[in-house]
């Protein structure tokens, strides 16, 4: 039996999900470790990590009746918990331009080229439908400096894609 499980549940949002969903992981003795859930367009999304002494068919048992009450498409696979052992960002990078096709590749494959690890991206569509405007928030960690990144994004210019890099700055104590 793996340690954990990525648990995936998407469907149109709707108060409840997140309570209703969490309450049958704890009916079936689930411990619940990372997770990313948001609002995306009219859809809610749950990435949860979930570990116990389940087995997988137990918990997509177990959560069948919910999803399905819900609405909501389920998926569950195992993967490696990797708790506790996270990069912590070290930069930053904001975009935004007239939205159309191709911004994220090209703005990420420029990003991977410098080895810069995505630990976190956000991306919304701002303006009107006539002048659609893309903005994306990326966090990452890179070993390379500020002026590097910039350097290296600064051919989005010519494409009318603004970009800013800046570091991330960690409170710790």
């Amino acid at each position: 039996m793996p340690d954990w499980y990525m648990l995936t549940l998407v469907g149109a949002d709707r108060p409840g999900i997140v309570s209703q969903v969490t309450r049958a992981l704890y009916r079936l003795g689930c411990n619940l470790g990372e997770a990313s859930m948001l609002r995306l367009g009219g859809s809610f999304t749950i990435m949860l990590m979930v570990s116990g002494d389940c087995r997988r068919q137990e918990i997509l048992d177990g959560l069948a009746p919910v999803a399905e009450a819900l609405g909501l498409h389920l998926h569950l696979d195992p993967v490696q918990g990797g708790l506790h052992q996270h990069l912590v960002p070290n930069q930053q990078v904001r975009v935004m331009g007239a939205d159309r096709a191709g911004i994220v590749a090209d703005v990420t494959e420029i990003l991977a080229d410098q080895g810069f690890n995505i630990l976190e991206l956000e991306s919304d569509v701002a303006g009107d439908r006539e002048q659609p405007v893309y903005i994306m928030n990326i966090q990452g960690y890179c070993e390379r400096t500020l002026e590097s990144l910039e350097t290296a994004l600064s051919v989005l210019n010519s494409r009318g894609i603004s970009v800013d890099v800046s570091p991330v700055e960690v409170l710790m104590g």
